[in-house]
């Protein structure tokens, strides 16, 4: 699948409760934001890329990135940022027939993760998403932008929050990612996890 057929979108709208609030892709790994870290692995992976995020937008304006909230009301979890970017493809992206969707909390994500992604849409897909270790990772997904009707109303008018909900109504294959040396979908969610990914970085490098 061509770089330029997928727009990107990264998932910065959650409210980091267990992190004790603020955005956790601006937190410090290493030295640099864990956001920094993670556009090195995706700016290569797709064209076009946004930020999903609520609040004051200009907390991000270092990186140049258009940003755009979830656009539908109250705290509808991830399936609003996959949304979110959905529409901002149809609108500002329109040779873009998918949307990567990435998290803002893994540091370590897989550089092949898109092309292994397309790989399953070309395969007869509908929708992909990434699995590690017997666990799927939904918010690291692969989403035809001709979805993005369904996925309003699946939201608006059937209150629908849980991904594999709404994603069980399609063909949907799950690409399992080698966990060594490292899981890629480790997610800073807390303290805690922030110096355990501290530590594995130290190890990797």
């Amino acid at each position: 699948m061509p770089r330029s057929e997928t727009a990107g979108v990264l998932l910065a709208g959650g409210l980091a409760r267990r992190m004790g609030g603020g955005d956790k892709g601006l937190r410090d790994l290493g030295g640099r934001p864990i956001l920094d870290r993670i556009l090195e692995r995706v700016r290569p992976q797709v064209g076009p890329l946004v930020l999903n995020a609520n609040g004051d937008p200009e907390r991000f304006a270092p990186y140049g990135l258009p940003v755009v909230a979830d656009p539908v009301d109250g705290s509808a979890g991830p399936l609003a940022g996959v949304l979110a970017g959905l529409e901002w493809a149809a609108e500002h992206a329109p040779g873009c027939r998918f949307v990567a969707s990435f998290a803002c909390d893994a540091p370590f994500l897989p550089i092949d993760l898109v092309d292994r992604l397309g790989e399953a849409v070309a395969a007869g897909a509908d929708i992909a998403c990434a699995a590690s270790d017997g666990r799927s990772h939904p918010v690291f997904g692969l989403w035809p932008v001709t979805l993005r009707a369904d996925l309003r109303r699946a939201l608006v008018e059937e209150g629908i929050r849980k991904v594999d909900v709404w994603t069980a109504r399609y063909r949907i294959a799950e690409v399992e990612f080698p966990t060594r040396p490292v899981d890629p979908f480790f997610n800073a969610n807390r303290p805690e996890d922030l110096a355990e990914a501290e530590r594995l970085l130290a190890s990797a490098s």
